[in-house]
């Protein structure tokens, strides 16, 4: 029995204040929208509270009671101007069209406001500031007559996470001056009934003076789309510089399609990326195209702005995209770009160019350089499909000591499986693994350029790599031998696992978790490390309910002699990731018929 609740520990407490709590579909009701309640309004006609000034007059706001804003100035050098749409976590969401001064945000306090829509889910640009999180229950009507609540709570606006905020700025105005202190902005989404057209949404009424709403919208679900390649953000880091080159990227497919949709993530950036065009095509070898590449556009242009914290998604192509093959993404960069949101543990050689934009080229020769990482581009999805299966791991999910340019993932192994099957639907596989990342503890904090790639924690991350992937079906989560190995205690990580499976069993994904492989004889991997180790085991075999079904990952690679030690056979020589064979024996054990939701 599937438990639609919310788990935590002390560890994994500090995600509360990101995130909705849910109630599930089934909790919803069948009564009649009240007669007595009032007509809902655009949210823009409930806007009572300032909380943008100009930096030289931050009296005209007031944002958090003591005469603190944010600063119209740093919001601008964001991309994050007045009437912008932005695209965060899937979801489109309009900064309201308000100059500095003028009431551009709502104090939730029941209000009904008037929206229409059919999603998978209420996406909330918010921020608290009461110097703690900021919540309440509210409730969404639908068109037809039902209704169903839901729980609402925003991260303060100065005190709040940064690994899951949707964009920092630098400042803070004040009646005294400026200071230099991140504030903070939050987009938050809870689950809707599926199926059924949103009407309304009455804001949460007892959330205080301090539950601040400055847009709102229902996340279209990516009906008709399945995702076939993705690779999740995982820090924050200094590149190039690249001033006007062009990146093109390889991506290896797992199912394919008619037509294609690219997107690119500009996440945990402070400024605006400018992508001045971009193509797709089929690779040939090397940078080399098999053929001419195919321009894609966004909103009808050639090339697009990406706001800090936000997502670009190409226009439907109609170009055939062939099952595990290998793809070119192009794209120029027409600025000087010195950092960039990127996935550090490729596995893969990709390349940029001279000076110019050569996303047209269909040769090799304007390519002169390599690189190991996948910089922006975090998803390519194409037409029709099943939806997608997506994997929630570290770094052997990630590949990593698996062959350079071989695609012998073991998510590359299991999308060949099921391209080869007919027992079940021949779903996309999209491999969110993030090399030293760990379930309840943020490695990269979450905002400004690091060196560490760890990614924010998966409790952190997985609202934007699992819920907000296109037709996500099942969730496979292999996580834990990093928080093991870094000292978490085995208590604090079965809280995060069990978070895990109810926020998104919350979202009506089945949720498949995987047992810790063992790891002896690597440095960290001490026997207090594997005692942990074993614990959680003990609880994923026997869960309670917790996971739809387990895949005993463990079991595949031990060596029957030394329980705690990787079988020499599939061990990439360091103890902890397995090589290649190892990889393929841990898709190959994966019951197919376990992924069926």
């Amino acid at each position: 029995m599937r438990r639609h609740m919310w788990w935590g520990s002390a560890a994994a407490l500090a995600l509360v204040a990101a995130i909705a709590a849910p109630v599930p579909a089934a909790a919803a009701t069948a009564a009649r929208v009240p007669s007595r309640a009032p007509a809902p309004v655009s949210l823009d006609q409930l806007f009572d509270n300032r909380a943008v000034s100009d930096d030289d007059r931050p009296g005209d706001a007031d944002f958090d009671g003591s005469g603190a804003s944010l600063s119209a100035g740093d919001l601008a050098a964001a991309g994050w101007t007045p009437g912008r749409s932005l695209t965060v976590e899937g979801a489109r969401l309009t900064w309201p069209r308000r100059t500095a001064g003028e009431p551009d945000n709502v104090r939730a306090d029941g209000q009904s406001v008037r929206l229409r829509g059919r999603g998978d889910a209420l996406a909330f640009l918010v921020a608290g500031t009461g110097g703690a999180p900021a919540g309440g229950a509210g409730t969404v009507r639908y068109r037809d007559g039902s209704r169903g609540t839901y729980r609402l709570t925003a991260p303060d606006w100065r005190l709040g996470s940064l690994a899951t905020k949707a964009v920092a700025l630098p400042h803070v105005n004040t009646p005294d001056g400026q200071l230099a202190e991140r504030a903070k902005l939050y987009v938050v989404t809870v689950p809707l009934i599926r199926g059924r057209e949103v009407e309304s949404v009455a804001l949460p009424r007892d959330a205080g003076p301090d539950l601040h709403v400055f847009a709102l919208s229902v996340r279209t679900a990516t009906t008709g789309w399945t995702g076939t390649w993705s690779a999740s953000t995982a820090t924050y880091a200094t590149v190039g510089p690249w001033t006007d080159r062009t990146l093109r990227l390889v991506a290896h497919t797992s199912v394919g399609g008619p037509r294609v949709r690219i997107h690119f993530d500009n996440t945990f950036a402070s400024a605006p990326v400018r992508i001045g065009s971009a193509t797709v095509a089929v690779r040939g070898t090397g940078a080399g195209a098999r053929s001419a590449p195919v321009r894609l556009t966004f909103g009808g242009g050639r090339g697009t702005e990406v706001p800090a914290g936000a997502q670009a998604f190409s226009d439907p192509l109609a170009f055939r995209v062939e099952p595990d093959s290998d793809l070119l993404v192009s794209f120029h960069l027409p600025g000087t770009v010195t950092a960039a949101p990127l996935h550090r543990e490729a596995v893969q050689a990709s390349y940029v160019s001279g000076p110019g934009d050569h996303t047209a080229d269909a040769g090799g020769d304007a390519y002169p350089s390599t690189i190991t990482t996948w910089p922006l581009l975090a998803g390519i999805d194409v037409s029709g499909g099943p939806g997608s299966v997506v994997l929630l791991g570290d770094s052997i999910t990630d590949g990593a000591r698996s062959t350079q340019g071989a695609n012998r993932r073991w998510p590359n192994v299991l999308a060949t499986r099921l391209l080869n099957q007919r027992d079940v639907p021949r779903y996309g596989v999209l491999n969110q693994g993030i090399s030293a990342n760990r379930v309840v503890a943020d490695r990269y904090p979450g905002d400004g350029v690091s060196t560490d790639s760890g990614g924010v924690s998966a409790l952190h991350r997985l609202d934007r790599d699992v819920f907000a992937q296109p037709s996500a079906r099942t969730v496979i989560v292999f996580q834990g031998v990093n928080d093991v190995r870094w000292g978490t205690s085995a208590d604090d990580v079965i809280a995060g696992l069990r978070e895990i499976a109810g926020r998104a069993h919350a979202r009506g994904l089945r949720v498949l978790a995987a047992t810790i492989a063992p790891c002896a004889g690597e440095s960290l991997c001490t026997p207090d490390a594997d005692a942990r180790r074993t614990a959680i085991n003990a609880y994923l075999r026997d869960n309670g309910g917790d996971f739809d079904a387990v895949l005993d990952f463990d079991r595949v690679l031990r060596d029957p002699a030394q329980p705690s030690r990787i079988l020499p056979a599939y061990d990439s020589g360091d103890h902890l990731h397995p090589g290649d064979a190892g990889l393929a024996a841990l898709a190959d054990s994966v019951d197919l018929r376990q992924l069926r939701p």
